[in-house]
């Protein structure tokens, strides 16, 4: 089998995934009072991306899910609202989520904006101490991109698997998830539903997401196993309505 065609029954699993869960979710929707599973796996698309070979519809941009160091109980819900960030204020914390970080710096560098702190630390604290300024100063100059980078990633719509499998990185999440953004990547090959021409992703300043076209770095350099969707087509079809 092909890569192409690869893809194409691996989109053919996420239609059937949409249709069982009653379709995809705004991340801006999305709170913890809904009934979530306490592990899975996500997939989220973006506005104005779409597929141009594995057939209609939105690509995915970025793969992710959580709890694959021994001992961790981040649940999936925890995870995906680190990426949303705080709802009350718009605000959120991109040192909590790679995914809001690499958002961030791509909005900077596509608006030509100067924000020396964005990345820098753990922490603010850190970032003020290694930059010699003040906690609050960081934060004030952070926190109009992280209200961007909320708004950016609460117009995203994703789709999640459950899988209530035991955490640690032998875990079927984690094959799911690596083996996913490996067949999704066209990190240095041949191009297969390549991101538009202003797909943000363009202004990163890592390579692996801009040849990839993913929001993703780990795993887009690495071949897929073909069976791993045999494992995807049973969490797919076991897979329940979300309330």
């Amino acid at each position: 089998m092909s890569r192409l065609s690869d893809l194409v029954m691996f989109y053919e699993m996420l239609e059937a995934l949409e249709q069982r869960c009653g379709g995809k979710r705004l991340l801006r929707d999305c709170d913890g009072r809904q009934n979530w599973s306490q592990r899975g796996v996500y997939f989220f698309f973006e506005r104005g991306e779409k597929r141009t070979q594995t057939g209609a519809g939105a690509r995915v941009v970025r793969v992710g899910t959580h709890a694959l160091k021994d001992g961790s109980r981040t649940t999936l819900w925890n995870r995906l609202s680190q990426h949303q960030g705080v709802r009350r204020t718009g605000g959120g914390n991109h040192r909590g989520s790679i995914f809001r970080l690499l958002v961030g710096q791509a909005l900077i560098a596509r608006d030509g904006l100067d924000v020396p702190t964005w990345g820098v630390g753990g922490d603010a604290g850190k970032a003020a101490a290694r930059l010699g300024l003040e906690r609050e100063q960081v934060k004030t100059m952070e926190q109009p991109i992280e209200k961007v980078v909320s708004e950016t990633l609460g117009a995203m719509e994703l789709l999640w698997i459950p899988i209530e499998d035991a955490s640690g990185p032998g875990s079927l999440r984690g094959y799911i998830e690596r083996n996913a953004i490996a067949l999704l990547s066209n990190y240095r090959g041949n191009a297969i539903d390549p991101p538009s021409s202003d797909w943000l992703g363009r202004f990163s300043n890592r390579e692996k997401v801009r040849q990839s076209g993913l929001w993703n770095s780990n795993h887009v350099d690495e071949d897929y196993e073909p069976a791993f969707l045999r494992a995807l087509d049973r969490v797919v079809g076991a897979s329940k309505p979300f309330g």
